[in-house]
């Protein structure tokens, strides 16, 4: 049975000042879990037993068997899972976001959660594995974030930076700049290269002018049919898949 400062813990956890100075992260779900395990070291783990019997050896520090009440009282979903994790925050090294030898995504500003996990979850599936955001864009490791990934937190890296710097170091390497605006050129008729940065902006406001004077190759996603009459923008999400998936389609 979990003690009241046990629950309390691992509530907390919702909180970014609570994750940041535990250094941990809450997850839930069947598959989720289970896809974390393999790429963080878990700390605690509630289950039932019917998913246990499905798993093999549970490497968590601390393990609670046959937890239905447990995990209700600190599920962040309405509808609790079989099995909740809090797993220790990975810590990368920036270097490995070389945009010279990799596709990189930059995040400026990107404000919700669950847009950041579903970009994080299309980063995944077009085999980009590295996402650098600006202090500003949500905590990655926001249970919603953490939900929408689907499990794609384990094999792409997160990190947070002063964005213009890190953008200032590519355009000093002559690494390419891509960014989306309403006045750019045509997404799908410029030449797109396979390594190099694409920033997206916050879901409001777009990309801040500080990071826009960078971008040295303006992108702009083509509603069609031309000229008919349309929704004024796409969700910052959308609009990442979109590109991202024209970058791949051309390699």
């Amino acid at each position: 049975m979990l003690s009241k400062n046990k629950i309390r813990y691992i509530r907390s956890l919702e909180l970014k000042k609570f994750r940041d100075r535990h250094n941990a992260f809450v997850a839930e779900g069947n598959k989720l879990v289970a896809d974390m395990m393999g790429a963080f070291e878990c700390e605690w783990m509630l289950a039932k037993s019917s998913w246990m019997a499905t798993q093999g050896d549970i490497p968590a520090a601390g393990l609670l068997v046959d937890a239905a009440d447990e995990i209700r009282k600190v599920s962040f979903l309405a509808t609790p899972q079989d099995v909740i994790a809090v797993f220790r925050k990975p810590s990368y090294d920036l270097c490995l976001a070389d945009a010279s030898a990799h596709l990189v995504l930059a995040l400026d500003g990107i404000q919700d959660p669950g847009n950041l996990g579903s970009i994080i979850r299309l980063a995944d599936w077009f085999g980009i594995r590295h996402i650098v955001c600006s202090p500003d864009t949500a905590d990655a490791f926001a249970p919603k974030a953490v939900q929408a990934t689907m499990g794609a937190l384990a094999r792409v890296h997160t990190y947070y930076t002063i964005l213009e710097t890190y953008l200032k170091v590519a355009s000093a390497r002559s690494i390419p700049l891509y960014g989306t605006f309403l006045g750019g050129e045509n997404l799908y008729t410029q030449p797109l290269s396979p390594t190099g940065i694409i920033v997206m902006g916050n879901e409001g406001n777009g990309i801040r002018p500080e990071i826009e004077r960078l971008v040295d190759r303006r992108l702009h996603i083509p509603a069609y049919p031309p000229g008919q009459a349309t929704s004024e923008s796409l969700n910052v999400a959308i609009a990442t898949a979109i590109v991202c998936a024209e970058f791949r389609r051309r390699q």
